[in-house]
């Protein structure tokens, strides 16, 4: 038998909204209220349990990655789009066309400080990564292991 390769990603979240210090304190969580096809593609075809996700800071002072996560389960629909009080909520979704997809991560690791969006374009290694180029604004994306891997070295270092 063999393994799936683990894939790389970056998520993006504010962290008004849930952020790495949210998914340390709860050790897991639902990644639900992605509203782009593309995104939701990633996750519902591409994303497996194991990948290991960089937990990006969006809308932050300094945006950047904040520690890592791990995929926990694999797609599945989205409860948020189906309801009417939630600010997910998408009127065309139902439960047996439900549209919409999250996946389940846990924590893994909290940098000791951000590794800032000016920092991962001033790396010239990560030259190519998704989240440095201009007008990337998908909040699901796919990361290169030798990206991913600089990352993380750049944030433990904090």
């Amino acid at each position: 038998m063999t393994t799936a390769k683990v894939r790389h990603w970056l998520l993006k979240t504010e962290p008004t909204s849930y952020s790495i210090d949210d998914l340390q304190r709860d050790r897991r969580t639902s990644w639900n209220g992605v509203r782009n096809y593309q995104a939701r593609n990633f996750m519902r075809d591409e994303m497996r349990i194991g990948d290991l996700v960089l937990i990006y800071h969006s809308s932050a002072a300094p945006p950047g990655v904040a520690g890592i996560a791990r995929v926990c389960r694999a797609a599945y629909p989205d409860d948020t789009a189906l309801d009417p009080d939630d600010s997910h909520y998408d009127a065309k979704a139902t439960t047996d066309k439900p549209i919409w997809m999250m996946v389940d991560v846990e924590f893994v690791e909290k940098f000791p400080a951000v590794v800032s969006l000016p920092t991962l374009k001033a790396t010239a290694k990560l030259e190519g990564m998704l989240v440095t180029k201009r007008g990337q604004r998908l909040s699901v994306q796919r990361v290169e292991p030798r990206h991913f891997k600089l990352v993380r070295a750049l944030g433990q270092r904090g």
